[in-house]
């Protein structure tokens, strides 16, 4: 059932504003000729170029004698994407999941018109191949699987170098920037220049799902070396072979990374994207009052969540007041699941019409070794705030477990935002590998509400139920 209501929600805002997205205003003028504008995806129409077009623009010999019209070249492309489906049947999912990305991205270096329509059109096919989780997959491989670059690379060998850098990208304009330092990509920790593929596939999402010109879009990779002995030993390795910059010496790199977007692109957006947390907390405070950025796993994730956490509040009849009495579980304590306490707890404040602290007492925060405390030693500063003193948590101890913390506090709300695997089982809930079979189970009648999202999913089941789940995918 929610398929459908996800599907045909899709299909109606393509066709309602989608269709502009990609649109150049007027004739296009184009500087290029003969081999350049066929090695140019922008320009090339491959097959698609008319009689008198090729006359103009010197393709005269260059190309087969038939023209082919964007629709057959749309369609043709579809045919060899359902054969490639039809071929793979039996094999390995990375494999199959690598030969979807491989003949996707072959499309997008030789015809992007062609790729963003295509993707527009199939965002939910698409969608796992060009981001998560294929992309995970794609990062871990990416020296071996580079064939043609996309974005921009600066390395701490660039320092210096910079500002006169960023004039080497042919777009005059820049709206939208995403920038990683490849240090958490994903829940795969450090990949190095590898974490290029992240920015790539969250800008295609950008363009496909939120209209964002493709033309106006720059991902970017600052390599500060890395601390993945396996990639310093691979041959195809195409980073840095040095361990990461760290301190001052790291900020200095980005300061000058960001000076130089900024004094070319003072009206872009720039989203910081799989940064470890230290560094994902420390550049955020740094830069979000002198210039346009956000950190999308701090804030970006806890805007989706928030808007979750106070959909069920509505979902259940209950007055957005009632907000500041529900008790909110988080397994996770990197900068995801602390943004996300982060934002509810200002939430909480308004809500409460507080002007002060925002209360914490709701809030549960658990990581690889349990619920925080007061009691844990070196505890992270941004933790520090969510972490229970002896006397808010009776019956529970420094390090306790989900199930012990679900079976004592028993919370309205979830959140899954760990990368570690194996911390939801049967006894606590819903597990959330299990989410999407659950979904397909549940009997119409059991469903309250349902919030459907790109980056969530969120669920209230009827009054039965004492747990809400909420599943950031």
């Amino acid at each position: 059932m929610w398929r459908n209501i996800a599907r045909s929600a899709a299909a109606s805002c393509l066709r309602r504003s989608r269709r502009f997205s990609t649109a150049i205003p007027g004739p296009c003028i184009v500087h290029k000729r003969g081999a350049d504008i066929l090695h140019d995806p922008w320009f090339n129409k491959d097959t698609g170029f008319p009689l008198t077009e090729r006359d103009r623009l010197g393709l005269r010999g260059l190309l087969p004698p038939r023209v082919i019209s964007f629709e057959h070249q749309y369609a043709r492309f579809m045919e060899s994407y359902r054969s490639l489906e039809k071929n793979t049947l039996g094999q390995p999912d990375s494999v199959v999941s690598l030969a979807k990305w491989r003949i996707l991205n072959r499309l997008h270096d030789r015809n992007e018109t062609l790729y963003y329509r295509v993707l527009i059109d199939n965002i939910k096919d698409f969608a796992p191949i060009i981001y998560t989780p294929t992309v995970g997959l794609v990062c871990q491989n990416y020296s071996g699987l580079f064939r043609r670059p996309r974005g921009m690379y600066f390395s701490a060998k660039d320092k210096g170098e910079m500002m006169s850098m960023i004039y080497n990208w042919p777009a005059h304009q820049v709206d939208m920037i995403v920038i990683t330092d490849g240090s958490r990509i994903l829940g795969l920790g450090d990949l190095g220049v590898q974490g290029i593929g992240i920015p790539i596939g969250k800008l295609d999402m950008y363009v496909a799902a939120a209209g964002i010109n493709p033309q106006r879009i720059l991902p970017i990779m600052l390599d500060v070396g890395t601390n993945n002995q396996r990639l310093l030993e691979d041959r195809l390795y195409l980073g840095l072979r040095q361990p990461r910059l760290e301190g001052e010496e790291y900020l200095s790199v980005v300061d000058e990374l960001m000076e130089a977007i900024f004094t070319r692109w003072p009206k872009a957006i720039v989203q910081f994207e799989d940064f470890q947390m230290k560094w994902a907390f420390e550049t955020l405070q740094r830069y979000r009052k002198k210039f346009c950025m956000f950190n999308d796993d701090i804030q970006g994730t806890a805007g989706v969540a928030l808007a979750g956490l106070l959909g069920t509040v509505r979902a259940q009849g209950r007055p957005l007041t009632d907000f500041v009495n529900q008790k909110i579980v988080v397994v996770g304590a990197g900068s995801a699941g602390i943004g996300v306490l982060n934002m509810a707890a200002q939430a909480v404040s308004r809500v409460a019409g507080n002007t002060g602290a925002s209360p914490n007492h709701q809030f549960y925060l658990l990581d690889k070794d349990g619920l925080i405390t007061k009691e844990r030693k070196n505890i992270d500063p941004a933790a520090a705030p969510f972490a229970k003193g002896p006397g808010e948590i009776e019956g529970l101890r420094e390090g306790a477990s989900l199930l012990e913390v679900v079976k004592k506090v028993k919370p309205h709300v979830l959140l899954g935002l760990s990368g570690v695997g194996g911390v939801f089982n049967e006894e606590v809930g819903i597990p959330l590998v299990c989410f999407y079979i659950f979904l397909k189970h549940i009997k119409k009648s059991e469903i309250d509400f349902i919030y459907l999202d790109l980056h969530a999913i969120v669920l209230v089941v009827d009054e039965r139920c004492d747990l809400v789940c909420l599943y950031l995918i």
